[in-house]
């Protein structure tokens, strides 16, 4: 197995000048270097073979026993010095200080026909920044985190990659609902792939600190490495960094609003720099179309990161992302004039976005009251998402609106409430998309084509990676590897597949793991 490596990251940054593995403040450094824990009895579950072909490696190198070794933190390769990143951020909207990474070790950065990647474990053991967590990850998230990056990919979602997943043959105690029922559970660890794993948080931290000079060397490393493309000098760099990354991470929410996608918790710590998701703890896809839903346990009082409220959260990330930044621009407002765009944009394009997925091509302004209307309307009765939009691409221009309706009622969860004033409002709603699908050029067909590659007909509902998880934990892995290949093609119709385009269940609605999640893991 032959990795090029680069290690920019170690090499241009500053180091933490302890190497004591005890949690601790660590200032004047972007990272600390750290070995994983050695496991127990590493056993090799899954591997990405496509994400492997992206870094260089090849699928005799899968079974070589030295890459078990090195993905499961049994073995550093040679050349490299693992390490874990100092960073910061607001946790549910409060200012929490440092806090880095707590179960995540990067263990190299290699380059590969010309792109970069950072190699990162997930619950390879504790860190300086673990705080009073032992820096484990057990089978139960390890399972979720695994599969969702590769799904979301799939779904054209930017998002960390999956490389492989690895149980380490010890157990770990985990508390899964913080109810004071701790249980020991499998441990696992999962090796993440991303250009790098900068966050919003690493730039917090040294504005905090008031350290201007890390910060400017952090900012002007991210910009040189993985923002090539800004030739300025001085602080119209920096503008053209931030204005960058508020693009980028606007694109992020509106995928993640086109698929129906619950990060469950945006802090700051969690947003990367890049404009990818990372992170996967309690996620979920809506199952009924509920905007105010958040899959996190933890949130469910105040629901700050449910559904509709990520557009929101993602700028008041950006103004953190922006107030760090600050001392190397001083100015206001060009800060100010970028975030301001950034609701505009994101109005304008979340309406082009909600066309695409209605299958409308061209843009009169009336569709913001028709695609408002439908948004009220799927909330009169259990309706799921994901199925709804699916099935809409089969209405035709010249249906009836009571055609239409029963084309789309597979969404309901119970038909039975659909009673004679829900059905006369959506008659009136399909009499107005009917009519507004009839100004459109393309045909039925065509349009039906279209539709069907943004409306996903597969997702990762929670209630199948439970199945999923319950069944690993038993040591059975067939439905991992059959969920896997199912979400590498989401928007196929996989005939042989066809179960999973299905209704969460009623047993799911309350079961641990499938209605809502804590960050336990």
């Amino acid at each position: 197995m032959t990795l090029t490596l680069n290690n920019i990251f170690t090499k241009a940054l500053p180091a933490d000048s302890l190497l004591d593995n005890a949690p601790r403040q660590v200032y004047q450094a972007c990272f600390s270097f750290v070995s994983p824990k050695i496991p127990s009895n590493p056993f090799l579950i899954h591997v990405g073979i496509d994400v492997a072909k992206q870094i260089g490696l090849e699928p005799e190198d899968l079974k070589d026993d030295d890459f078990l070794a090195v993905f499961s933190g049994t073995k550093t390769y040679p050349n490299t010095q693992p390490f874990a990143m100092c960073y910061a951020g607001h946790q549910f909207g409060n200012w929490a200080g440092q806090l880095g990474d707590g179960r995540a070790i990067n263990l190299m950065e290699v380059t590969h026909e010309g792109k970069n990647f950072t190699l990162q474990l997930k619950g390879a053991g504790p860190t300086p920044y673990s705080r009073t967590a032992d820096g484990l990850a057990v089978l139960r998230s390890s399972i979720r985190e695994y599969l969702c990056a590769e799904a979301m990919h799939h779904l054209g979602v930017p998002t960390t990659r999956s490389l492989s997943l690895v149980l380490t043959g010890d157990e770990v105690l985990r508390d899964i609902m913080y109810n004071g029922n701790p249980a020991y559970e499998k441990g696992a660890i999962v090796c993440r792939v991303a250009p790098s794993f900068i966050r919003f948080g690493n730039f917090e931290i040294f504005a905090a600190r008031q350290d201007h000079n890390n910060l400017k060397l952090l900012a002007d490393f991210t910009i040189q490495h993985y923002f090539p493309s800004i030739k300025e000098t001085g602080k119209e760099k920096y503008i053209q960094f931030f204005e960058a990354v508020s693009k980028s991470t606007l694109e992020m929410i509106l995928h993640w609003q086109r698929v129906g996608f619950v990060h469950g918790v945006m802090n700051t710590d969690n947003m990367s720099i890049h404009g990818i998701t990372i992170d996967y703890g309690p996620y979920g896809w809506l199952e009924d179309y509920n905007p105010t839903w958040t899959p996190n346990t933890t949130d469910n009082q105040h629901k700050r990161y449910r559904f509709e409220n990520q557009p929101q959260i993602s700028l008041w990330n950006l103004y953190q992302l922006a107030n760090a930044l600050y001392p190397l621009i001083e100015e206001t407002q060009p800060l100010e004039a970028i975030l301001d765009a950034y609701t505009k944009q994101y109005d304008s394009k979340y309406l082009q976005m909600m066309q695409s997925k209605l299958g409308l091509q061209i843009q009169p302004t009336e569709d913001r009251n028709l695609i408002q209307e439908l948004i009220d309307l799927l909330q009169e009765i259990e309706t799921d998402m994901t199925i709804f939009f699916r099935n809409l691409s089969s209405v035709l221009k010249n249906d009836t609106p009571a055609t239409a309706l029963t084309k789309i009622e597979f969404a309901f969860y119970n038909t039975n409430d659909c009673n004679e004033s829900i059905t006369l409002k959506w008659h009136n709603w399909f009499t107005k998309y009917i009519e507004r699908l009839q100004l459109e050029i393309v045909s039925d067909a065509e349009r039906s084509i279209a539709m069907n590659q943004v409306n996903p007909k597969y997702v990762l509902r929670n209630y199948m990676a439970q199945l999923c998880i319950d069944a690993a934990e038993k040591g059975d892995y067939s439905l991992l590897n059959e969920l896997y290949e199912l979400l590498q093609n989401p928007y196929k119709e996989q005939p042989e597949h066809e179960k999973w385009f299905a209704k969460r269940p009623d047993w799911a609605r309350v079961k641990i793991g499938c209605s809502m999640l804590s960050c336990s893991s």
